[in-house]
């Protein structure tokens, strides 16, 4: 049933490719979807695309280390989104296609050439996140292993993303969003319904913090996580597709509303898993406890829930690398040769997370480093453009290098050597980010002068 139900998923999703290719007559029609996109299309395709495999296996897997504590990595998405609601607007008023050409628009046409050569780069982890958590899933299966499931799921990626574009993302999303809170719905239901569920610890304000995630910890996590919500390549597409101002308002708060109870629901299930007899501590504890309550057509729905998210946010972020990277070559996507481009990106960059997503495992791990990159890099420059603030324009590119390797740095320093240290550095990346800005004079001239 299971081996069935994935089969016919995949097939279906190429289908949907392939028709949404003919459909396709502008390049604004691949890009973003004609900038067509309704409330239920716009609000779907956000939700799914956040909610990806990493998302959602990546709380799990949280969870399973934290406890109740794991709630924030989704509420962090949340808050993120709320702060982004009201400046939506001006992202669709300004923006056109990527966040680079936002960034152009605000700082000129250097600014947006350096964002288009970074992001794609630190996206590249973001991609290899979700066909991590896709070989992860199939692998549950026991129909692949995790390598040849991870290279069959990235293929599949590629080529769905390749073929149809903006139109066969936002066509498919909508219903994959529905795949996705039935399946969470539908396990959470059963699990704390069930006559011997166990005694789990129970929720309460002290359970947000523990020994290992402290309020220091949270503000790390909104610098590096939630503000990608504010400021992000993925979201930013989402708005770019809506039909106008308000439809991508609603759109954006909708999800943020919706992130909350997912949040719960997720975390519940994984606490849960720990306490059953018979889930492994091997597999992902949604996928393993779904095995050992739902029976065999709801564990295969479950399944394709899970996939449905991770085909969502990996289409997502494959489209807009590979649209920021050709927009760096030809300087406007309008450009015919640019669409070409970009499907050869696709393939190439797609090609390099496949291979990312082999050496490394660790769904959590890969996320993270990417967006404590991007979020040192971008996040200042782009909400001081948006909000209007003066900022010294000349010193824009060095406070983006310099706020996205110190972020780096930072979280290598956490995760390998010094967890408080690591920390401060991360908080550092922002303030240099700012005083940079800040300036009253020109960094490289003055630097010039003095050599």
């Amino acid at each position: 049933m299971v081996e069935a139900v994935i089969i016919g998923y995949l097939v279906i999703m190429v289908g949907v490719g392939i028709y949404s290719h003919y459909k396709i007559k502008t390049p604004k029609d691949y890009y973003i979807a004609g900038k067509k996109g309704s409330f239920p299309q716009v609000s779907g395709s956000l939700f799914a695309t956040i909610l990806g495999g990493s998302a959602i296996l990546g709380t799990i897997e949280l969870s399973r280390q934290l406890g109740w504590a794991a709630l924030w990595f989704l509420f962090c998405a949340s808050a993120g989104l709320f702060v982004l609601a009201p400046i939506s607007k001006y992202v669709s008023r300004y923006g056109h296609f990527t966040l680079p050409e936002l960034l152009g628009h605000f700082f000129g046409e250097q600014a947006k050439m350096v964002s288009s050569a970074i992001i794609p780069f630190a996206w590249l982890g973001i991609i290899a996140a979700q066909i991590i958590g896709a070989g992860k899933i199939i692998e549950s299966t026991g129909l692949l292993d995790y390598q040849l499931a991870s290279v069959l799921s990235g293929v599949i990626f590629i080529f769905y993303t390749l073929i149809g574009g903006q139109k066969s993302i936002i066509k498919t999303d909508m219903f994959q969003s529905i795949f996705i809170i039935t399946g969470i719905s539908t396990l959470f239901f059963m699990v704390s319904q069930s006559a011997g569920k166990p005694a789990i610890p129970p929720f309460t304000p002290q359970a947000l913090f523990n020994s290992s995630f402290t309020v220091l910890d949270l503000a790390i996590l909104v610098l590096t996580y939630s503000v990608t919500f504010v400021v992000g390549p993925d979201i930013y597409s989402r708005i770019f597709c809506a039909k106008s101002e308000k439809t991508a308002m609603w759109s954006v708060l909708s999800v943020a509303v919706l992130l909350i109870p997912v949040s719960y629901a997720l975390t519940y299930l994984g606490i849960s898993s720990l306490q059953y007899e018979g889930v492994s501590p091997q597999i992902n504890g949604l996928i393993s406890l779904g095995g050992s309550f739902l029976p065999s057509w709801a564990f295969a729905l479950l399944i394709a829930a899970l996939l449905s998210a991770v085909m969502s946010s990996a289409d997502t972020t494959l489209l807009t690398a590979s649209m920021i990277l050709s927009g760096l070559a030809y300087g406007t996507l309008e450009n015919r040769k640019a669409f070409g481009n970009t499907r050869i990106l696709i393939i190439v960059l797609g090609v390099l997370s496949i291979i990312i997503s082999i050496y490394v495992t660790s769904i959590i791990q890969m996320l993270l480093l990417a967006l404590a990159f991007f979020s040192g890099a971008f996040i200042v420059p782009t909400i001081a453009g948006l909000l209007k603030f003066k900022v010294n324009r000349q010193n824009v590119i060095v406070a983006m290098i310099l706020g996205g390797l110190i972020a780096l740095a930072g979280k290598l320093t956490n995760n390998y050597l010094d967890k408080l240290l690591g920390n401060f550095i991360i908080i550092a990346a922002y303030l240099v980010n700012i005083a940079l800005l800040s300036l009253p004079f020109d960094l490289i001239k003055l630097k010039y002068r003095k050599g």
